[in-house]
C-alpha cells in the first residue's frame, strides 16, 4: 500500500516525487512511458518565465513568480544547467506599446521582480540585431533558461534516492475506490494506495473521469519550433518576445543553456483523436513558415538556414484559463491545464498541492536523514588539468563519441547506471547531450547503439530510438566477419 500515487512523470510528476519525497511517505509514480519527461517537457520553449503575463490573482500568476524563484536554488543544489539571460517583450507599434505597459501592471501586481519598460534605444544596445523599427521592450531581468528535461531526471533522480518509486511503461486503465483508498489499475498490476494524484499532462481529462464527471476538457496545441546551429549564437543574448496573443505568448528566439538559438513556437490546435493519443508532434511547413515569419520580425537578419532540427511539442492547454490544482473527491487530486508557464510554476504548484494535501489531513513528518543534492561529471566544461585526471581514473573519458558536444564513451556508458539510467539512444541523448550538435547523431549515433548494447548486453537489434520498442535496428543484412 502506497501513501501517495503520482500518476504522470512529466515536469508536474517529478516535481511533486521531489517535493514529497522530503517526508516519511510511501510515494511511487506510474508513467506510460519508458522514461521520464518524454512529452510536453522535453518539447517546449525551456523558459523559466518571469511572471508578468499571467493575469493578477490567478494560481499562475502566483505560482509563476514563486516557481521561477523556487527553480534558481534547485538547479543549484541538483546540478541543472540555468542561465539566468533575462526577457525582452518587444513592442513595434504604438499599439503594441500599450501592451507592454498592460504587461508592466500585471508584472508589478505580481511581484515580478526589477521589471521595466526601456526606450528603443535601450533595447538595441542590448540587442544590436533585433528590428531597427522596434519602439520599445518590457525587460525583465529574473526570465532564465533551464534545460527542461533534466530539470525532471534531476528531481526524480533525487525522488528515487529518498524511496520514490517509478513505474514505467504502465499504462493506467482504471481507477476504483476501495473504501477510503484507492486501485490504480495499469496494464501490468494493480497498485493499491491512500491518495492519487493526477498529473497526467495531455491525458489529464480521461484519468480524471475515471473517478468522477467531467469539470474540464483538454484543448492541447501544438507548438513548432527551429533549433539553430552553434553558428548562430550571437543572435541574441536575452529572450526575446513578441507582444502576446490569445493564443501564445508569440514567437520567440532564445539562447539555450547548451549555447544555441531556439525559435518558436506557433500554436495550431489539434485533433480529439490524437489529443488522445498525444502523438501529434508533426513538423509542418505551413507552421514552419509562420515560425519563420515571427522570428524574421524580431531579428531581419536571422539564419534559419542553420537550422540543425526542427521538432514540435504539445501544450497541455485545457477550456479553462488557470492551472488547475484541486480536490477532485476525497483523496484525489488534479494537476492539470498546466501550460506555460508550467515549467517555470512547477516546484511552487507541488507545495501548492502539498498544502491543500496537508490541510485535508495528510500528516507530513519531515525525513531526518534527507538528500537534498546532486553531482554530474561535465567533462566538456572540464579544464585541461580536470579532464586529464578523469582520463587516467576512467580511461573512457578519452574517447570522445560526440564530437559536436564533446561526450566521451565514459559519459554515455555512466548515463546507462546512473540513478534513473537512460532507457534509449534518446535517453542517453537527454542525460549527456550526445546527438544534440550540429550533425544531430549522424556520426556519434551508431557508436551510441554500440555502447548501449555492449553496456546493457543486448543485440543492437533491441536497442530503442527512445520509446518502448522504436527499434532503429530491424534486421542483420551483413555477416561480421
Amino acid at each position: 500500500m502506497y501513501d501517495i500515487t503520482i500518476i504522470g512523470a512529466g515536469i508536474s510528476g517529478c516535481s511533486l516525487a521531489y517535493e514529497l519525497s522530503k517526508y516519511d511517505l510511501k510515494v511511487c509514480v506510474v508513467e506510460a512511458e519508458n522514461d521520464v519527461a518524454v512529452k510536453t517537457t522535453k518539447a517546449n520553449s525551456a523558459i523559466l518565465h518571469a511572471g508578468y503575463d499571467p493575469k493578477p490573482g490567478s494560481l499562475n500568476a502566483r505560482l509563476n513568480v514563486e516557481g521561477s524563484h523556487l527553480a534558481k536554488e534547485i538547479c543549484r543544489k541538483l546540478d541543472i544547467p540555468r542561465k539566468q539571460l533575462g526577457s525582452l517583450v518587444v513592442a513595434f507599434s504604438e499599439e503594441d506599446l500599450k501592451t507592454v505597459e498592460e504587461l508592466y501592471d500585471r508584472g508589478v501586481k505580481n511581484n515580478v521582480p526589477d521589471i521595466q519598460i526601456i526606450s528603443k534605444e535601450e533595447v538595441l544596445e542590448m540587442e544590436p540585431h533585433l528590428n531597427q523599427e522596434i519602439y520599445g521592450a518590457l525587460y525583465a531581468p529574473s526570465a532564465a533558461v533551464v534545460n527542461p528535461w533534466e530539470y525532471a531526471i534531476a528531481m526524480a533522480e533525487v525522488a528515487i534516492q529518498n524511496g520514490v518509486t517509478f513505474y514505467f511503461n504502465q499504462t493506467v486503465e482504471g481507477i476504483t475506490k476501495n473504501g477510503d483508498d484507492f486501485e490504480v489499475k495499469t496494464n501490468l498490476e494493480t497498485i493499491n494506495t491512500k491518495y492519487a494524484i493526477n498529473a497526467a499532462g495531455v491525458h489529464a481529462d480521461s484519468i480524471h473521469e475515471m473517478v468522477a464527471e467531467p469539470t474540464f476538457k483538454m484543448k492541447p496545441c501544438r507548438g513548432e519550433y527551429y533549433l539553430l546551429d552553434l553558428e548562430e549564437t550571437d543572435t541574441v543574448h536575452h529572450i526575446v518576445f513578441q507582444c502576446p496573443t490569445k493564443v501564445g505568448k508569440g514567437i520567440l528566439v532564445a539562447p539555450t543553456t547548451h549555447g544555441n538559438i531556439i525559435v518558436g513556437p506557433n500554436a495550431t490546435n489539434i485533433s480529439e483523436d490524437i489529443v488522445n493519443t498525444g502523438q501529434d508532434t508533426a513538423n509542418t511547413t505551413l507552421g514552419l513558415n509562420d515560425v519563420a515569419e515571427g522570428a524574421r520580425k524580431s531579428v531581419p537578419t536571422i539564419n534559419l538556414a542553420n537550422s540543425i532540427r526542427n521538432f514540435s511539442g504539445i501544450r497541455a492547454n485545457t477550456d479553462r484559463e488557470d492551472f488547475i490544482i484541486e480536490e477532485v473527491i476525497p483523496n484525489f487530486y488534479d494537476v492539470a491545464g498546466i501550460k506555460s508557464p508550467g515549467l517555470t510554476a512547477a516546484p511552487a504548484n507541488s507545495l501548492y498541492l502539498i498544502e491543500l494535501m496537508k490541510e485535508k489531513g495528510l500528516v507530513l513528518n519531515e525525513k531526518e536523514d534527507y538528500i537534498d543534492k546532486r553531482r554530474r561529471i561535465h567533462f566538456n566544461q572540464a579544464s585541461i588539468e580536470e579532464k586529464q585526471q578523469l582520463i587516467q581514473e576512467n580511461p573512457d573519458y578519452g574517447r570522445i563519441i560526440c564530437r559536436c558536444e564533446n561526450i566521451t564513451e565514459a559519459d554515455i556508458r555512466e548515463s546507462l547506471h546512473q540513478t534513473l539510467p537512460a532507457q534509449s539512444v534518446d535517453g542517453v541523448k537527454r542525460r549527456t547531450i550526445a546527438g544534440m550538435g550540429r550533425c544531430q547523431g549522424g556520426f556519434c549515433g551508431p557508436r551510441v547503439v554500440e555502447i548501449i548494447a555492449d553496456e546493457l548486453n543486448i543485440s543492437p537489434l533491441e536497442v530503442d530510438l527512445d520509446r518502448l520498442n522504436s527499434h532503429i535496428l530491424v534486421s542483420q543484412s551483413k555477416e561480421v566477419l
